[in-house]
């Protein structure tokens, strides 16, 4: 298994039985709080569709935070995947943004924007995080994710 077959694989693994506000608020806030207990200068954004349901500046985050976000964002709902394996399929071949006409103020091949996927569905949104190196920001990202599908797991 490759490296990207292995990143997409634990995407996929981190498909939720739902996905509403009120799953956005939390995931939101377990971010900010996992941010906050390291220190972390993050920008967070949370998407339903194309509609934002949560986002915040930790302090350090700049106002370029979200736009990385958004870039972020936009490739991940373009190839379905996240932002970081993106980055990996990318760096195998330089010449994927001119070959796919992408524009770089549209769209960052970084890690940060993970699909959110829910079970039967598929992506039915993106969660972001910016201001940490791309793998920290992914890893952030899958973190809180696995822990909101615990979470929705634990329901009844």
């Amino acid at each position: 298994m490759t490296e990207l077959d292995t990143l997409l694989a634990r995407e996929q693994a981190l498909s939720l039985p739902r996905f509403n506000a009120d799953d956005a608020w939390w995931l939101g806030s377990y971010l900010r709080e996992a941010g906050r207990a390291i220190n972390a200068p993050v920008a967070i954004e949370i998407t339903l569709g194309h509609t934002c349901l949560f986002t915040a500046l930790l302090p350090g985050a700049t106002s370029d935070n979200p736009g990385w976000i958004r870039r972020k964002a936009a490739i991940a709902w373009r190839f379905q995947c996240s932002s970081y394996a993106m980055n990996r399929k990318f760096s195998a071949a330089p010449d994927m943004f001119e070959r796919f006409g992408l524009d770089h103020a549209t769209y960052a091949a970084a890690g940060g924007a993970v699909p959110i996927l829910v079970d039967h569905v598929g992506m039915v949104g993106v969660v972001g995080v910016s201001g940490l190196p791309q793998l920290d920001d992914h890893e952030l990202v899958l973190a809180a994710l696995a822990a909101l599908q615990n979470k929705q797991k634990g329901e009844v």
